[in-house]
């Protein structure tokens, strides 16, 4: 996070039914600011747990362009509800569903599809849908699943958890993280793990891999692992400043191999869509749209990935972040519809502090979808007790992860303060708020915890590759996690 930014610093589970329908047209109706649709095809796919259940719902377009549409669906039980809803606006009379498209998904041209999707009450055994209608068209088919829905609930809901949790063996000790917490979903203003309990993951993030490609070779992921018992990785992927928009399949090609090397060790791996020049996320709408659409794919059958979609915002409002987000977040939901998503907040991620605001502008038009959590950054020696108690007063009603930290200043120089930064981690200690440290990187300034030249050999483990900052925050992270179970 920096003020005056500068580019040398850093330059659940699914169990529940599935169930495909290929519905034609039986009539054309005319339907309010939109063209009636001639055909569609929905894929309705269901995670539920006692209490409750999560529906994705994919619509696809057979006939003409249409712009505007209207999505109408009736439950078998007039008790069932929709609880929360993302991707559209929904509205609810008796036991029929009315969900509206919102300004970015609008528009569907013949063959082209969209995704939405919500959290119901669960009320009988069987709580989908016998029927669609788009935009007046009804449009019949089966709904039966292909898998029963289950009687006992999952060890993950996939968002909300029942209000008493699952009763589960707990795992042996001397597990992974992944192994232990499995697949991470926001419960109330927390990070939860599979066991609806809520956690604190801490770990390193990368530099821009692109200009430190010899520092995430296979001995340093195991040091981070192993030597630092680090519950994640933030893989950083710059997308201007020779990144992405240079070699967007090799750049897409790299953070799937350093997931897929993250994902081995048994670490959370955190996806950073690294903009920060320009500040707008606008900028790179079209481009965040491909990659996340090709990374969220490629790892959708995965526990263990995180996505954080814009990483400093600054210079733009809140509402800019938002709208950027509400494109972005359904790209990822086609493919991984549990993922948790942290989205950055506006004035480099410091929930607004860096440009005079504070986190009400988020807590008061939060985004619309599930799984979301909000960004803060902070650099130590910079950043002190007006920042701090920002923080803390937004995570009693946001939920909050710190994806970027560093002990030094904001320009990722100048001498440690290792004094604000154990307050800073203290307190994040006692909010459960996860972290990510800047950076596991041989850089020439005090924010790398290692020591310049280290990326060139093949020893990362111990102190003595370390820098004062680096040694410090191996002390704090290789302590033992509380990762609850029961």
């Amino acid at each position: 996070m920096r003020q005056n930014p500068r580019p040398s610093r850093r330059s659940l589970l699914a169990a529940g039914a599935v169930c495909a329908l290929t519905l034609g047209a039986s009539a054309l109706l005319p339907a309010a600011n939109a063209m009636a649709a001639t055909g569609c095809a929905v894929t309705y796919t269901t995670n539920s747990w006692s209490g409750g259940f999560t529906a994705s719902v994919t619509v696809k377009n057979l006939g003409d362009p249409i712009s505007n549409w209207t999505l109408g669906f009736t439950f078998p039980h007039s008790g069932q509800r929709v609880v929360q809803g993302w991707s559209a606006t929904y509205d609810q009379s008796g036991s029929a569903v009315t969900a509206r498209s919102l300004s970015y998904n609008g528009s569907l041209a013949t063959g082209a599809s969209t995704n939405i999707g919500f959290n119901g009450s669960w009320t009988t055994s069987n709580p989908n849908p016998t029927s669609f209608t788009l935009n007046g068209t009804v449009c019949t088919g089966s709904t039966t699943p292909t898998t029963a829905p289950p009687t006992t609930p999952p060890t993950t809901p996939p968002t909300t958890p029942p209000t008493t949790p699952p009763v589960t063996t707990p795992p042996p000790g001397g597990q992974t993280p992944v192994a232990i917490n499995g697949k991470l979903r926001v419960c109330g203003n927390n990070l939860c793990n599979q066991y609806g309990k809520p956690i604190q993951l801490r770990g390193m993030s990368s530099h821009g891999f692109h200009w430190f490609p010899q520092c995430y070779k296979d001995q340093a992921l195991d040091a981070i692992a192993t030597d630092w018992n680090s519950d994640l990785f933030r893989i950083s992927m710059y997308v201007q400043e020779e990144g992405y928009e240079t070699d967007p399949a090799g750049f897409t090609a790299r953070v799937n191999e350093l997931v897929e090397k993250t994902t081995a060790r048994g670490m959370y791996a955190l996806v950073d869509f690294h903009t920060l020049t320009p500040g707008d996320p606008m900028y790179n709408l079209e481009r965040a749209k491909t990659f996340f659409a090709a990374v969220s794919a490629r790892h959708a059958n995965k526990d263990n990935v995180i996505y954080e979609i814009t990483n400093e915002p600054n210079g733009v409002s809140w509402s800019t972040i938002k709208n950027y987000a509400e494109q972005v977040i359904p790209i990822i939901r086609a493919n991984d519809p549990d993922a948790v998503v942290v989205v950055g907040t506006r004035a480099w991620s410091s929930l607004g502090v860096s440009e005079g605001g504070n986190s009400t502008e988020v807590v008061n038009n939060p985004v619309n979808a599930s799984n979301v959590m909000y960004a803060f950054h902070f650099y130590a020696a910079s950043h002190k007790d007006n920042y701090r108690a920002e923080l803390e007063r937004a995570a009693a009603r946001l939920p909050m992860f710190v994806t970027e930290f560093g002990t030094v200043a904001y320009t990722g120089d100048g001498a440690a303060d290792l004094a604000s930064s154990t307050q800073w981690l203290d307190l994040l200690d006692r909010l459960k708020i996860s972290y990510a440290n800047w950076t596991f990187s041989d850089k020439a300034e005090t924010s790398a915890a290692l020591r310049p030249g280290t990326c060139n050999g093949t020893q990362f483990t111990g102190t003595s590759v370390l820098t004062e900052s680096g040694n410090f925050m191996r002390n704090r992270i290789r302590t033992p996690d509380n990762f609850p179970t029961s």
